[in-house]
C-alpha cells in the first residue's frame, strides 16, 4: 500500500489531519488536485477554538503576533465574546493561505508524503484496504491505503465517489467576493446593511481590500463563464455609489448560501472531514475552524484503528461527536444569514435579537455557539462540568502549559495531588498516556483530569476514582502492561 491513509485535499483540514495523522506514527499521503496552492484566501481567520488546536501541538508561534478580537457579530450584530471566561471572537487578519502554509509545512516536517497535480476520478472500497484511480499528467494510475479521509471540499469527490447522502438545502443567495488593489474603501469589517442588500470590506494589507457584496434578489444561476470582475465593480456601484472599476483585482470569486451536511460521515474505511462532510453560508468565519476541530478528533481516533489498538467503537465517535456539531453549524449560520442577507421584512427580527443581546445570558449562549466554546461531548462518566469540554488553557505550577502537555499528541492525566494509585493506574497505558503531575490545580476542586489527545476531558475528580481504568480501556483500548 501506497501508504495507512490517503488524505484527499490539501487544506487547512486535510492538512491537520495529515499531521495529526504523522504525530501518531501513521503513514499518510496527501492527494490534491492542484499542483501548486492558488494563494487565495476565503477565511479571514480563525476561532478561539481553533487558535486552542494550534496550540496545543505548538503551532500558534508560527503564525506570528497574532492578533486576538473580543468583539464579533451575529448576523450582522455586535457581539461580545469577552462575556465567556477567556473567550475571544478568534484571531483576526490570517490569511487562509498562511493557515495551509503553517500546517503544510508542519505535516511534511513530520513526514506526511504529498501527490499534488492528481484528481481523484474512481474509488473501491474493500474489506481491509480502499483503492482510488488518480488521473495526473502522467495519465491513471491506482492507490492504495488502508484507510480514506475526504478532505476534499465543498464539492468533494470523495463523497459523491463514496455514495455518501448529503441532505439540506440549495443556495438562495448569491454573494461576490473580490480583492481589490488601489481603491482605499472605508472599512466596514462586520458588513453593513445598505437598501438594496449587504455589503462588507476590510483591508487585508498595504493598498487591498477584501470585499463582499449581496445584492438583494441575486439567485444563484447557472454560469457557464467565470465571474468577472466588472459583474462585481457593477454590483458595488449599485449598492454603495462607489466606483472601484480603477482598482485591480487580485481575484474574484462567487459563492451562495447552501447549508448541506453529510448524514454519516464515515461509511466502512471510507470518511469525511470538514466541508466535504458540511457546507453553510460563511459567517463568522466558522468554516475553517469546525473542519479543523474534525481533524483533530478523527486523527487520534483513525491512528488507533490504524496501529491496531482502538478499542471497539473509537471510530464511531467520531461521527456521534462531530455530526451534531456539524448540526448546530448549519443551524447559526443559516439563522445568521436570514437576519444578515434578507430585507426590510426582517427589520422586526433583528429588532428582537438587538434586543435580546443585551442580555448576559443571551450573548453567553450565542458567543458559544459560534466560537464553539459550548461543544461537549458525550464521555459518560457523571455530571463534572469538566467532563467532555476541552480542558481550558491554564499554566501549571512549573510555567509550562495544559497546551504544552499535549504537544505529544497522546492522552494525559494531569494529577495535581500527588496520587500514586491513579498514576499507576495509568502507568499501564504508558505509550499511549502521559503523566504529568502538578502541585495545585488550576481547575476548583478537581485533583486530576484525564484528557484525550484532541483536548477534550474523558474523566476527571472528584468523582469515581476507582473509574479511572475503566475509562482509559474505553478510550485507549487493552493495557500495554499487565499487572
Amino acid at each position: 500500500m501506497e501508504s495507512d491513509v490517503i488524505v484527499v485535499g490539501a487544506g487547512p483540514t486535510g492538512l491537520m489531519l495529515a499531521g495529526e495523522l504523522r504525530t501518531a506514527g501513521v503513514s499518510v499521503l496527501v492527494v490534491e488536485r492542484l499542483a501548486e496552492p492558488t494563494g487565495q484566501s476565503r477565511g479571514l481567520g480563525f476561532t478561539t477554538r481553533a487558535t486552542e488546536v494550534f496550540d496545543q501541538r505548538g503551532l500558534l508561534p508560527r503564525f506570528g503576533d497574532v492578533e486576538m478580537s473580543p468583539m464579533g457579530h451575529f448576523g450582522g450584530l455586535p457581539l461580545d465574546f469577552s462575556v465567556l471566561p477567556g473567550a475571544d471572537f478568534g484571531a483576526r487578519g490570517i490569511q487562509q493561505s498562511r493557515v495551509e502554509q503553517v500546517l503544510g509545512d508542519w505535516a511534511a516536517e513530520l513526514g506526511a508524503k504529498f501527490l499534488r497535480g492528481h484528481e481523484i476520478v474512481a474509488l473501491a472500497g474493500h474489506d481491509d484496504h480502499v483503492e482510488i484511480t488518480v488521473e495526473g499528467p502522467e495519465g491513471r494510475s491506482t492507490l492504495r491505503s488502508a484507510w480514506l479521509v475526504g478532505c476534499d471540499g465543498g464539492q468533494s469527490t470523495v463523497r459523491k465517489l463514496g455514495g455518501f447522502s448529503f441532505e439540506g438545502t440549495a443556495s438562495t443567495r448569491e454573494m461576490y467576493l473580490a480583492d481589490v488593489r488601489g481603491c482605499d474603501l472605508p472599512p466596514r469589517f462586520t458588513g453593513m446593511r445598505v437598501p438594496g442588500g449587504m455589503v462588507m470590506n476590510a483591508p487585508l494589507g498595504p493598498g487591498v481590500d477584501r470585499i463582499i457584496a449581496c445584492e438583494l434578489g441575486a439567485t444563484p444561476g447557472e454560469r457557464t463563464e467565470p465571474l468577472e470582475f466588472a459583474e462585481v465593480v457593477d454590483v458595488w456601484k449599485r449598492l454603495t455609489g462607489e466606483d472601484i472599476s480603477g482598482g485591480t483585482p487580485e481575484w474574484v470569486s462567487v459563492f451562495g448560501d447552501a447549508a448541506r451536511q453529510a448524514t454519516e460521515y464515515r461509511r466502512g474505511r471510507v470518511l469525511l472531514a470538514g466541508d466535504a462532510a458540511h457546507i453553510h453560508l460563511p459567517a463568522g468565519g466558522q468554516g475553517l475552524s469546525v473542519g479543523v476541530q474534525d481533524a483533530v478528533n478523527l486523527g487520534w481516533k483513525l491512528a488507533a484503528a490504524v496501529r491496531g489498538w482502538a478499542p471497539d467503537g473509537l471510530l464511531d465517535t467520531y461521527h456521534d461527536e462531530r455530526h451534531p456539531v456539524g448540526v448546530r453549524l448549519l443551524m447559526n449560520t443559516s439563522a445568521q444569514g436570514h437576519l444578515y442577507l434578507s430585507g426590510p421584512e426582517v427589520d422586526p427580527v433583528r429588532s428582537v435579537f438587538a434586543e435580546l443581546l443585551r442580555f448576559e445570558e443571551v450573548g453567553r449562549h450565542l458567543a458559544g455557539m459560534v466560537s464553539g466554546l459550548d461543544v461537549r461531548y458525550d464521555v459518560g462518566g457523571g455530571d463534572h462540568p469538566l467532563l467532555g469540554r476541552r480542558i481550558p488553557p491554564s499554566e501549571l505550577d512549573d510555567g509550562t502549559t495544559t497546551a504544552q502537555a499535549l504537544h505529544g499528541g497522546r492522552g494525559v492525566l494531569f494529577d495535581f495531588k500527588g496520587d500514586s494509585h491513579l498514576r499507576s493506574v495509568a502507568a499501564r497505558w504508558a505509550g499511549r498516556v502521559d503523566v504529568v503531575t502538578a502541585a495545585g490545580s488550576p481547575f476548583d476542586g478537581t485533583s486530576a483530569v484525564l484528557v484525550r489527545p484532541d483536548g477534550h476531558v474523558a474523566w476527571a475528580t472528584p468523582g469515581h476514582v476507582d473509574e479511572l481504568g475503566d475509562v482509559l480501556g474505553r478510550w485507549f483500548g487493552t493495557p500495554e502492561v499487565s499487572t
